[in-house]
């Protein structure tokens, strides 16, 4: 029966859709394969329900587990099955009992004649869209021929689609019992792994359409199955536009010639406590005043309310700012978040809330939420994304050195970014005083004189240009005292 590859159908996991470009093909058979308590009959549901709350006849064929479990399960997770029709193949507690034996032909010979008729019976009555057979590979135990057995499962599959139903089977893999010949039937291939703590979603194979590759985090809660895509660079490009970011302080917008350019990334860095977050919600509190909204993702939860306090006392309305909509501070414990996790939290953001920048506090605390997977190519895809939809991002950036040894990143990533500001510690005649420089501006030029960097009650001040010294910044002038001059 042909079908038009363009209409999908939902697997009723969002995330999965859109890994799948859109969802299954219908009328096509689909292969979902891992280890026990991976969350294939999870996804079986999520698969069913959403066609049966849309008024669709759905079927689950259960091997395995007897209905009355399923349902049980099925409801702790909140999944209504109310409108799934069951077709409850499992085997009962009277098999046991009975002690069945066969003298002249084997179990399989018996048993695969009546499973098969009540297979064919229940499909014309109940006439599915969707079927979801748990779990196919209990067919093997119908047959001890493996031509027998996939010339049987190739036969299955073709009633089901001729009946007019897209397949979901779902499949108990392992070593000792591997389904390469189940993946050489079924259109589609998904495969569920559990490894290191951490559960991946990737798709193997997906016959007339292409698809996202992962492997892409998959969480199994207490609400079923939530898949977070891995973002990628390719898919997100967008000619640029010159606009202007002003960060409010004319003084640091000189530096910037005008400021940063909407939809450019910033690395924000320097030393601990020196002010690079402060900076950075001084941007945000300007982009407020033009009715904008930003989000702080901090990787330092018992930071948040220091930063709030902090703003509050030099004139960054952040609590005004929380209160209006206009902002909003993320705490991420950064061993509790895969990075895709992370990058589909910032996506809901930037296309459901219309946060126009986003701010990164810090990459530290980012990389630990890495697990052993490697930091740039995250970062450059998420930064690709964001640059594609507009939206302004800063990453602040910590380094070790107080003074001494100038190093503008711990983390190697300043090749990725467009602009650097950077924040210096400098003692002078025994004090300890602060500076501000951009060392890097991809679209525009930039003033390349240090100033000397404050955080008053008032605000952030920064003065003039920096002259008459020499070694800045190895954090130790020379030449004598502070001298500043007018100019740029």
């Amino acid at each position: 029966m042909e079908t038009d590859a363009s209409f999908r159908l939902s697997t009723g996991i969002s995330g999965l859709d859109e890994i799948l470009d859109g969802g299954f093909i219908p009328r096509r058979a689909y292969l979902v394969r891992g280890g026990p308590g991976i969350g294939k009959t999870t996804m079986g549901l999520h698969f069913l329900t959403s066609s049966a709350s849309q008024g669709e006849q759905v079927l689950l064929i259960t091997l395995g587990e007897p209905e009355a479990q399923i349902r049980q399960d099925a409801q702790s997770m909140g999944f209504d099955l109310k409108d799934v029709n069951f077709l409850d193949l499992s085997p009962s507690s009277e098999f046991f009992t009975a002690v069945e034996t066969y003298d002249i032909f084997s179990p399989a010979e018996v048993e695969r004649e009546p499973i098969t008729k009540m297979i064919v019976d229940q499909v014309e009555i109940v006439k599915p869209q969707r079927v979801f057979f748990d779990a196919v590979t209990q067919f093997r135990y119908l047959t001890a021929d493996v031509f027998q057995f996939r010339k049987q499962v190739l036969s299955f599959l073709r009633f089901l689609i001729e009946q007019g139903a897209t397949v979901l089977l779902s499949s108990e893999s392992s070593t000792f019992l591997p389904d390469d010949d189940l993946q050489f039937i079924c259109d589609g291939v998904i495969n569920l792994v559990l490894e290191a703590g951490r559960q991946t979603i990737s798709i193997t194979k997906f016959r007339g359409s292409g698809f996202r590759r992962g492997p892409h985090t998959m969480k199994l809660g207490s609400r079923g199955i939530d898949v977070y895509p891995k973002l990628i660079p390719e898919k997100y490009v967008s000619a640029f536009t010159s606009e202007i970011v002003s960060s409010g302080v004319p003084e640091i917008d000189e530096m910037l010639h005008g400021g940063l350019e909407r939809g450019t990334s910033t690395l924000i860095s320097g030393p601990s406590g020196v002010g690079k977050t402060t900076l950075g919600l001084q941007f945000m509190k300007e982009a407020a005043s033009r009715g904008e909204r930003s989000v702080v993702y901090s990787f330092e939860e018992e930071m948040l309310a220091t930063m709030v306090y902090r703003c509050e006392s030099i004139n960054i309305p952040v609590r005004s700012m929380i209160e209006h909509g206009s902002l909003s501070l993320v705490s991420i414990e950064p061993l509790r978040f895969s990075p895709d996790e992370f990058s589909s939290m910032v996506r809901r953001e930037v296309e459901d809330r219309k946060a126009s920048m986003i701010m990164i506090d810090s990459i530290s605390g980012y990389t630990m939420s890495m697990s052993g997977e490697d930091l740039t190519s995250h970062l450059h895809a998420l930064e690709k994304y964001l640059v594609s939809r507009k939206v302004t991002l800063l990453l602040v950036d910590e380094v070790k050195n107080i003074t001494g040894e100038f190093r503008i990143s711990e983390s190697g990533i300043s090749f990725l970014v467009d602009n650097i500001i950077f924040l210096r510690y400098l003692e002078i005649n025994g004090e300890l005083h602060k500076a501000i420089g951009v060392l890097k501006k991809r679209v525009s030029d930039f003033g390349k004189r240090l100033r000397e960097f404050e955080i008053t009650g008032d605000g952030l001040k920064v003065g003039n240009p920096m002259t008459g010294l020499r070694s800045l910044l190895s954090g130790r002038p020379e030449l004598g005292d502070l001298t500043k001059k007018e100019g740029g």
